[in-house]
Formats: C-alpha cells, sequence, structure tokens
C-alpha cells in the first residue's frame, strides 16, 4: 500500500465503520462490550483475540487515536492515558523496579522533576541530572542499576534543544532505553523515533487538543515496551475516555494546518520582541541568536509555538507584565488556538527551590507564551502594550 502523508493519515485513519456507515467514527460510550459466547470472552481475556473486553482497556476511539499517533510518530504500539502525567507516571512504573536509576535532563516539566524527588525515594529509585549544555556528562552519569535516558526537547519552560542523534548514540552504547517527552515539537515538527528513542510521550492535553478542551496523555513507541505498559495501565486504570480519545482524534486532522500557523507566529512574534529595552533575552528555538538553534534545525522542521522572554526586574516586572496584557491570558496550560502566558518560577516550578530553578534555566524573571493562532500583529501589540509598562 502506497503510503500517506502526515496530514492524510491524520485525517483518514479512521476505525473500521459499523453498519451504519456513517461517514464520521461515532463516539463509543460503553464502559464494556459483549460477547456471543462464553469461549469468546474467555479468548479475549486470555489476549488469543483483539476483541474489545472493557473500556478502562481499550475503546475503538482509543484505538483509533492511538493508531493516528502511531503512524504520526513512526511507532508500532502506543497507550493513551488520561493525562500527559499519566503517560509519564505509568511508563516509568512499568519500567522501573526498586534500585533502579534514571538518567534525565535538568530541564524538566515541575511534576515531573516532582516524580523524580518526591516520589522515587519511596521506591528506592534514584536518578541524576544532566544539564542541556553537557550531554556529553551522561556517560559519567551511567550506573550498572540504569535503566533509561529521559529528556524533554524543547525543553518546558526553558525552550532549550537537546541533540537527540548524540543522546542515542550514548544511549545504545550502554544498552539504555531512550524515552523523549515530544509534546513541545508535536510530531509534526519532530520524530524522535527516526533519531533512535525507544519511546515517545505527549500531553495530548496541548497541541493534539489545540483548543483548551479536554485532557489527555499517550505514549507511543516499542511494542514490547509498550506492551508491560499497557498491561499496568489496564490494572491501574489511568485509562484515556472514550469521549476525549474521539475530541483528540478528530483534533489531529488539523495539527498541521495549527502548528504551521502557530510556528509563523511564534517566530514573528520572537523576531520583533528581540532587542527590546525592557527584555534581557527572548528565546525561540529558531532565532538565530538561539544558542542551540543548530540542533533545533537539524531535527525540528520548524520552532514550534512556544517562547519565552525574560523580563528586567524578576518577578515584580514580570507580574506588571502579565498584569498588564489584556488579550493574552494567564493560564498553566500552553498550545491553544488562544495565545496564553505565564509565570513558571510561581507557578508550574513554583515547587522547585531557587537553586534548583537555577540550575534549569527559570529565573524570576522569566515568562512563557504560548503564541495562538490569532493575527500575529494582535498578538505582538498586545505583548508591546504590556512591556510599555514596564518603561
Amino acid at each position: 500500500m502506497e503510503e500517506k502523508h502526515f496530514e492524510t493519515n491524520a485525517i483518514r485513519a479512521q476505525f473500521e465503520r459499523s453498519e451504519n456507515n456513517e461517514h464520521s467514527v461515532p463516539l463509543y460510550l460503553t464502559s464494556s462490550f459483549v460477547f456471543d459466547e462464553a469461549e469468546d470472552m474467555r479468548a479475549a481475556f486470555n489476549d488469543e483475540s483483539e476483541a474489545f473486553i472493557y473500556s478502562r482497556y481499550i475503546n475503538p476511539n482509543n484505538n483509533e487515536f492511538i493508531n493516528k499517533v502511531c503512524l504520526m510518530e513512526g511507532a508500532e504500539a502506543g497507550f493513551a492515558t488520561a493525562s500527559g502525567m499519566a503517560a509519564i507516571f505509568t511508563t516509568f512504573m512499568s519500567l522501573l523496579s526498586s534500585g533502579d536509576h534514571v538518567i534525565s535532563c535538568s530541564s524538566v516539566f515541575g511534576a515531573t522533576h516532582a516524580i523524580f524527588n518526591k516520589y522515587f525515594p519511596k521506591w528506592n529509585i534514584s536518578y541524576s541530572y544532566f544539564h542541556t549544555n553537557d550531554v556529553n556528562a551522561i556517560e559519567s552519569l551511567i550506573r550498572p542499576t540504569t535503566k533509561f535516558i529521559y529528556l524533554e526537547t524543547p525543553t518546558n519552560p526553558a525552550i532549550e534543544l537537546i541533540d537527540l542523534a548524540l543522546v542515542n548514540a550514548i544511549a545504545k552504547k550502554h544498552n539504555l532505553l531512550l524515552i523523549v517527552d515530544n509534546c513541545f515539537a508535536t510530531p509534526y515538527l519532530q520524530q524522535p523515533i527516526k533519531y533512535g528513542a525507544d519511546l515517545v510521550i505527549h500531553s495530548a492535553t496541548k497541541y493534539m487538543d489545540g483548543q483548551g478542551r479536554v485532557l489527555g496523555g499517550i505514549v507511543v513507541g516499542r511494542a514490547d515496551l509498550v506492551k508491560d505498559i499497557y498491561l499496568l495501565g489496564r490494572l491501574t486504570g489511568p485509562s484515556l475516555s472514550p469521549f476525549n480519545s474521539w475530541v483528540l482524534s478528530k483534533s489531529l486532522e488539523t495539527l498541521a494546518l495549527r502548528m504551521e500557523r502557530h510556528c509563523e507566529n511564534a517566530l514573528f512574534v520572537a523576531q520583533k520582541l528581540e532587542g527590546h529595552s525592557a527584555l534581557e533575552n527572548v528565546s525561540y528555538p529558531f532565532l538565530d541568536s538561539h544558542p542551540q538553534v543548530a540542533i533545533a534545525r537539524k531535527q525540528m522542521t520548524a520552532g514550534g509555538g512556544i517562547i519565552t522572554i525574560t523580563l528586567k526586574g524578576g518577578q515584580a516586572a514580570a507580574s506588571k507584565f502579565l498584569d498588564g496584557l489584556k488579550m493574552i491570558k494567564i493560564s498553566p496550560n500552553l498550545g491553544d488556538a488562544r495565545s496564553i502566558a505565564t509565570h513558571p518560577a510561581s507557578s508550574t516550578h513554583c515547587k522547585l527551590t531557587p537553586e534548583e530553578r537555577a540550575i534549569v534555566g527559570i529565573s524570576d524573571g522569566l515568562v512563557r507564551i504560548s503564541i495562538g493562532l490569532e493575527h500575529r500583529e494582535d498578538i505582538l501589540n498586545d505583548i508591546l502594550q504590556a512591556l510599555s509598562n514596564e518603561q
């Protein structure tokens, strides 16, 4: 069969039609499924058939969403969860045992850091951080008990880049798994499996939904690893609901169009803000001034929809800027059609100590802006008028 393009798969990779020949896949709002004979149920529970059993396990709407993301990422299998953090936690717990060790980039989402810092010690699991600017230090952190390398690229919220091919070479040299959070880039801009990643994780709440409506998460990758993740999820129940699966699958149909607009708007705004007198720094992966722009251009087709600005004057200046925004709203979410701004040091990463925030590049003056789909001039003008309050 001829291989289809990304955009076509996002639209045409549908669950099989029912006897009603519907054009759009229906919602399968059912908790369980029936069997014609007792033998059919026995076979399903013993993994001898692919029949649907119970929506905590899998559901036709889950199935379609997972299949689409697998096609987009070039993955063998996947498991959908109720949120991005559910995908991360279920993946970690399915792969790790007491006494294991994990290596992670230091610049990670605040909730992920909390799992490492607060909950891993309860299960006698240890971790080590490497800085995005010192990937070669990974080898010095490897122990006999190291199980995998985990990273985000671009990172949240510092917008730092990590060379996937380089980290994969280290992982494969030492027989370690490589797990990548690809939320900021989306599979439209970056496919980590092409660079050797074993598993790729997404918070589908963000760009995959794209309109701030539903929560969701997904992990895709090697079938043998996903099977273990699925079996743990089947027992513990972090399942993605049929309704959210249906919404996310429909949203994927426009992911390519939306990401192109997000990227165009974000690059325009970032370029216009560079050199502003109220700002210490503007960061965006495809800016020529970004220290890792070469990595971004090597493994991403565009820079994504997130920029960060660092205001002179620290948290007081950042708060004044946020309060001065009129169109752009303050929210911890991202990837929405509407532009959103947040102050990571006092919100998503507030549980980190000042020293820990400094290590991951989160200063008191840093503001993360998720650039939406509004007209780019309107987005820029709102930011500029809020910055004028800093003068």
